[in-house]
């Protein structure tokens, strides 16, 4: 069956809309029906050392490909969404210095995947695609706006207000990561270079690292034997020994939730969302898990502390529900808002 066949299915799910979301080392690639349904998707490695060129290509390819397996012709996909890490020119489609892209800087990534699919290409930043996503169809399908922080290597975020992603008007909306908890010079140092932001507190690599601080002090944890068996530590760690009593391992989760909580607090008397959303891969467990559990209710309970009665009242807090998917989910539905905006 080739791309461009006559669709097998009926016109329930068109126009499709195809949703790439770009990593470090994968790009998740999603053939998305117009009420949000997953028809389709694949993974392939990113390959940065490649260049954009070649990995843009072989995107265009395997959409091609998966639209095709799905029983459907490429003239049903509308548009591509293309979500990719920041920094970034969103208006003019221009990756900046993504500092997991070092190969792919100043690079006009958009239009490259525009000529080679011969589609209309949006883009968008990477963390506001997700937060897109879980507004369209995931943990903030019933409400009018929502920020979320996805908790990883480092601290993403985004903004959505009334089906309107905040992207800023130099393409940095939404960077939830870099609000300022500390403003001490002996405050933490942020990824970026700069101290006091909150991903230097709440992010995985500063979990661990104030964690081994910990440590050296001469803490006594059952953590010490991961590091004596010459093991590295990970937030997966540590919440393993935190749900077996570790009174450490708990405490500095539990510190992760009080810093994340003043972040959001901030955001809350910035926005004032509907919802906020937590995502990413350190949710410990997410609410599945005891763990989880504990994570967020500690986040609502700074937020009790800290917030506007009113705010702290009214604003939801819950864990995402998209997982991986986010991205590229979200990436095609920010395509197709575009699309429906601009057709009034």
């Amino acid at each position: 069956m080739t791309g461009d066949s006559q669709s097998t299915r009926g016109n329930s799910e068109l126009p499709l809309y195809v949703g790439a979301d770009v990593g470090g080392t994968g790009i998740k690639i999603g053939l998305v029906g117009s009420l949000g349904r997953t028809l389709a998707k694949q993974s392939i490695p990113t390959r940065q050392e490649r260049g954009p060129q070649a990995a843009m290509a072989e995107l265009a390819a395997v959409a091609r490909n998966i639209v095709a397996d799905a029983g459907f012709g490429w003239d049903d996909v509308a548009a591509i969404g293309l979500a990719t890490p920041g920094p970034m020119d969103i208006p003019n489609g221009m990756l900046l210095q993504p500092h997991n892209l070092p190969t792919w800087w100043h690079f006009p990534i958009r239009d490259e995947l525009a000529q080679v699919s011969q589609k209309r290409v949006v883009f968008a930043n990477d963390a506001n695609a997700a937060a897109f996503g879980e507004f369209w169809i995931g943990s903030g399908r019933q409400y009018p706006s929502l920020v979320m922080f996805t908790l990883g290597t480092g601290l993403g975020g985004g903004i959505i207000v009334h089906d309107m992603s905040i992207d800023g008007a130099h393409s940095h909306g939404g960077e939830c990561g870099h609000i300022i908890i500390d403003y001490h010079e002996t405050a933490r140092l942020c990824g970026c270079g700069h101290r006091g932001h909150l991903e230097a507190y709440v992010s995985a690599v500063a979990l661990v690292d104030r964690t081994e601080e910990a440590l050296r002090t001469g803490r006594v944890s059952s953590l010490r034997s991961v590091l004596d068996a010459g093991e590295e530590l990970t937030p997966l760690i540590v919440a393993e020994h935190a749900l077996q009593g570790d009174s450490l391992a708990d405490e500095i989760i539990m510190e992760t939730a009080r810093y994340l909580g003043i972040g959001v607090v901030s955001i809350m008397h910035t926005i004032d969302p509907s919802l906020v959303v937590l995502g990413g891969a350190m949710t410990f467990g997410g609410a599945g898990s005891p763990g989880g559990k504990r994570f967020l209710q500690r986040v609502k309970e700074e937020v009790s502390l800290r917030a506007l009665p009113a705010l702290a009242e009214k604003t939801k807090i819950e864990f995402a529900s998209l997982g991986s998917d986010a991205g590229y989910l979200g990436a095609a539905g920010v395509a197709r808002m575009q699309l429906l905006r601009e057709k009034g």
